[in-house]
């Protein structure tokens, strides 16, 4: 997803360790891209993936539960990140954004990496904190 343009910097990192890799998150609403007249709120997310651990491990694909501000769920499955399967080797980290669209001025996303650790063949789920999508064409923050 395209971020270059006018957008609102979120101040708020949201953060959480699984088994040694820590997963930080930062919104941004992006103005220049939403809508709101039509209903149509966009978002970009930053995330970096960090190996704290000994062991090198992949992360082999992702799941995300968007919710809209009237608690309406979608579900996203897929392969990778951005069209790639970073391997982090320990002390490595991944940084990379995409975004999301909603059709209400508020919400937030939570989810999980699908790793694996090449040496042992072990798979694990890594957690995405739950992070907030507030938008400025909303009066109460919710989140």
């Amino acid at each position: 997803m395209r971020t270059a343009g006018r957008r609102q910097d979120m101040t708020d990192a949201y953060s959480e360790t699984t088994r040694n890799i820590r997963v930080t998150v930062r919104a941004f609403y992006l103005e220049d891209q939403s809508q709101p007249e039509e209903g149509r709120y966009v978002w970009a997310y930053r995330v970096t993936i960090e190996n704290r651990g000994l062991e090198t491990v992949q992360l082999i694909s992702r799941s995300w539960h968007i919710t809209n501000g009237l608690g309406r769920a979608q579900h996203v499955h897929g392969e990778g990140v951005v069209g790639e399967q970073p391997v982090l080797d320990p002390g490595e980290s991944f940084e990379y954004t995409s975004g999301t669209p909603l059709d209400t001025p508020t919400g937030f996303m939570s989810g999980a990496y699908h790793m694996l650790a090449p040496a042992s063949g072990e798979s694990f789920d890594v957690t995405i904190p739950a992070f907030s999508l507030d938008s400025p064409h909303q009066d109460l923050r919710l989140h």
